[in-house]
């Protein structure tokens, strides 16, 4: 019997096949497109992704020499803050999802906050008034899409994040409900009474009857229609966002305990323990996962580019054909060059939190060459995880003793040095780097007895490769980041900056 992960991501959507030894026995991935109907908006369609989790998921039971009849569980995990609106009768979606990095709602979250609305959601989510989140987002439809306004007031629609989605389409529309990890992400979900807040809802103009019902991280969700997905009559006994799950994958069980995911952005988590912390220097408080009623929370620093910025490279400028040149290009110089990269292209996340912010190259020459700009925006990911943990620390009171991590980009051991030198702690990772699928996995099978506690799962965590600190690089280092900073300073404000030039 094997467990299937659907780990459903910005770009693609990725499906994996796990054995009782938590053993990855097949991967396949499919990318899907991307929209950007104006600048600075982003859209997905959800009837192409709900074709690629079904694709994905074929192939991967065919790759692991599996059958329908062979799925214990499946387990979900999801870009998050994605918003999502179907047709609660018939299944389809009704609009194009707007994806978690679109900034459409920026002037609704600035509204707000004039508005005064700012420190209540805040107290009650452990979020920043930021168009990041999904529920300014639908603000943004129910005030720009008078009909599908009036349809969400008559109950006739559902809204989702990806997760959601998947859910409904996998049941055949008999479950609509996400899990404690998801909703924490909308701001209209209060982390301290773990319930969807009628007054939050209110004030961002959300009608409730679209919001689904919220559910522990392990447990049943429903049973998959097997003609609606391959055959397939299993148990979804696993949900959580995707960082929340790489946080449940890393085995990173006790607070104190940290995980940075290299993804299409970057997100550092920190087990906080079954007491929620709010932030006051831009961080976010989240909820990691609920099993049997016990709930552990997460500090968390969004990072929104990284990994995309090597899509860039590729797709964009062209200096390289494919991500994984990258490493080698960086290598052939051994420092920028004195340029820096600060990846806002659609704003900076934590701790700046400016929706505002654009992206730029700084520091220049006629000597700079493709290589300079490509070591620039690998060391860009590690200058902006040691932003956000050296809040994380001071907030949480913890100090950091190792740093665990995974996703894409953290297969460069160029990149693990440079974040453990920047840090100086050592940095880990797993043999299994696909953290986010193994957690959800790892949620499902805990849900159907698949596997016995966490401490049989954390018994099972390998290490592949450890970066460790070089103390000589020290002080290079924080000359290195306070350049850096002066770069991140140019680029915040960016919009008042040109008013105010004019």
């Amino acid at each position: 019997m094997i467990i299937l992960a659907i780990d459903q991501g910005t770009t693609g959507t990725k499906c994996m096949c796990f054995d009782r030894d938590q053993k990855p026995l097949s991967t396949a991935s499919l990318e899907f497109k991307q929209y950007y109907p104006h600048p600075g908006w982003v859209e997905h369609d959800p009837e192409e992704i709900w074709e690629r989790t079904c694709e994905a998921a074929r192939k991967s039971l065919a790759e692991a020499g599996a059958t329908a009849a062979d799925v214990a569980a499946v387990g979900i995990t999801n870009q998050r803050e994605t918003a999502v609106i179907w047709d609660r009768a018939t299944g389809r979606s009704i609009r194009p999802a707007i994806v978690w990095q679109c900034r459409r709602s920026a002037d609704i979250c600035k509204r707000c906050r004039e508005e005064g609305m700012e420190e209540s959601i805040r107290r009650k989510t452990g979020l920043v008034l930021d168009p990041y989140f999904s529920g300014t987002k639908l603000t943004w439809i129910m005030e720009n899409e008078p009909e599908i306004a009036r349809r969400a007031q008559a109950g006739e629609l559902c809204f989702g994040t990806i997760d959601s989605w998947l859910l409904h389409r996998l049941t055949a529309g008999r479950v609509h409900a996400t899990d404690v990890s998801n909703a924490s992400r909308t701001l209209l979900f209060d982390i301290h009474t773990m319930a969807w807040d009628s007054e939050l809802a209110a004030m961002l103009g959300v009608p409730a009857s679209l919001l689904p019902e919220v559910r522990e991280s392990s447990g049943l969700f429903g049973q998959t229609d097997p003609e609606a997905f391959l055959g397939i009559e299993a148990p979804i006994s696993g949900i959580a966002g995707d960082q929340q799950a790489a946080l449940f994958g890393q085995a990173c069980f006790h607070p104190g305990m940290t995980k940075n995911t290299y993804g299409t952005g970057s997100f550092v988590l920190m087990n906080i323990g079954d007491k929620p912390r709010l932030s006051s220097h831009g961080l976010l408080t989240t909820v990691g996962w609920s099993i049997a009623g016990n709930v552990t929370y997460a500090m968390e620093g969004a990072i929104f580019i990284t990994g995309a910025a090597i899509q860039w490279l590729r797709d964009g400028l062209g200096i390289i054909s494919k991500a994984s040149e990258i490493e080698a290009l960086a290598s052939q110089v051994e420092d920028t060059g004195g340029i820096y990269f600060v990846p806002a292209f659609v704003g900076l996340g934590a701790p700046y939190w400016d929706a505002e912010a654009r992206a730029l190259i700084i520091g220049m020459t006629r000597g700079t060459e493709r290589a300079h700009i490509a070591r620039a925006v690998i060391e860009s990911m590690a200058l902006q995880t040691a932003d956000v943990v050296e809040v994380m620390q001071q907030e949480a009171g913890i100090p950091l003793k190792e740093l665990r991590v995974d996703g894409g980009a953290s297969v460069m051991d160029l990149l693990l040095q440079y974040q453990a030198d920047l840090l100086q702690v050592p940095v880990r990772r797993p043999v299994i780097t696909e953290t986010t699928a193994l957690g959800a996995a790892l949620l499902a099978g805990l849900g159907i007895g698949f596997w016995k506690d966490l401490e049989e799962i954390e018994e099972r965590w390998r290490l592949d490769h450890e970066a460790r600190p070089n103390a000589a690089s020290h002080e290079r280092m924080l000359a290195m980041r306070k350049g850096w900073k002066r770069a991140v300073e140019r680029c915040l404000n960016w919009e008042q900056a040109d008013q105010a030039s004019q």
